[in-house]
């Protein structure tokens, strides 16, 4: 891959990377303008700067939102209202001067897993980033499937129960609000305090906690079985922790003792790549949306 600029647009910050001689030159960040017209001028003023540098000959962008490639659209919402619902990935090759390929943020992050990290060996894999909510990418024959209306990966709204979604019952988040909201008064704990409560025996921690290794191991099952991926990986600050691979192991084991006819297990590990996830797969989509580059 030849030098490219990396731009990863996020809710409070935006971060740089030069692509430079096959290695990644992390950039310092900057505050997310307020404005369209700050947006533009920020990103134009790094990447005139990174085409001096780099002598860079285009730009990989990880955005939010449900990106359409065919169209250049940033549709759907985000944190940043001014990038959406129009053709911006013209607007933005116009001022660059350079091609320029924008891709979602979850879809970049398994992009870069797939390329170099934790799924390098394998064509397909299914990858869940727990945060706030459940959100993720599929990835079939090292492609992006982003689905009839741009909801592939949007792991989150599966049904967990007949009354909760995914994004309610599997994050350390909503384990807390859970606890808290059961608490007599109300407390006020974190998820990584919850999860330290139920190592130190709290039982009603330990219950919350069960149900958020259940809820993931039935969602990963279900996708197993409608995509059937080489591999799953598990992303979000969640991941560093050591016991959730193998207590959603163990939760899956239990689903497939009830679903005898089930022969397959799913291989779930976690995310090899953090904070450089976005901007890594942003150089990959690069690659696949301008392969003559």
């Amino acid at each position: 891959m030849k030098n490219l600029g990396l731009i990863d647009i996020g809710g409070t910050s935006i971060k740089f990377a030069e692509w430079k001689d096959n290695e990644l030159k992390k950039l310092k960040p900057v505050p997310t303008p307020s404005t369209l017209n700050e947006f533009y001028e920020v990103l134009t003023d790094r990447v005139d700067q990174m085409k001096k540098d780099a002598q860079i000959i285009g730009v990989g962008i990880s955005s939010p939102g449900a990106v359409n490639k065919k169209t250049g659209v940033i549709e759907g919402a985000s944190a940043i209202p001014y990038i959406h619902n129009f053709e911006i990935q013209q607007a933005l090759e116009e001022k660059f001067g350079l091609p320029v390929s924008i891709e979602n943020d979850a879809n970049c992050a398994a992009l870069a897993e797939l390329d170099s990290g934790a799924g390098k060996d394998v064509d397909s894999l299914v990858f869940l980033i727990i945060g706030t909510g459940v959100g993720g990418s599929v990835i079939v024959n090292h492609k992006i499937w982003h689905g009839a209306h741009l909801f592939g990966g949007e792991f989150g709204f599966m049904l967990s129960d007949d009354k909760h979604i995914l994004s309610n019952m599997g994050t350390s988040v909503n384990v807390a609000k859970r606890y808290n909201a059961s608490s007599t008064p109300v407390s006020n704990y974190s998820g990584k305090e919850v999860f330290d409560l139920a190592k130190n025996g709290d039982k009603r921690a330990q219950k919350e906690v069960q149900t958020m290794y259940y809820s993931l191991a039935k969602g990963i099952y279900n996708l197993q079985y409608s995509f059937d991926p080489e591999l799953v990986v598990l992303g979000g600050a969640v991941s560093n922790n050591p016991d959730l691979i193998p207590a959603v192991d163990e939760e899956i084991e239990k689903i497939r003792d009830i679903v005898e006819i089930a022969s397959i297990k799913p291989k779930v590990v976690a995310c090899h790549y953090t904070d450089e996830a976005n901007l890594r797969g942003a150089l990959v989509d690069f690659g696949q949306t301008y392969p003559e580059k």
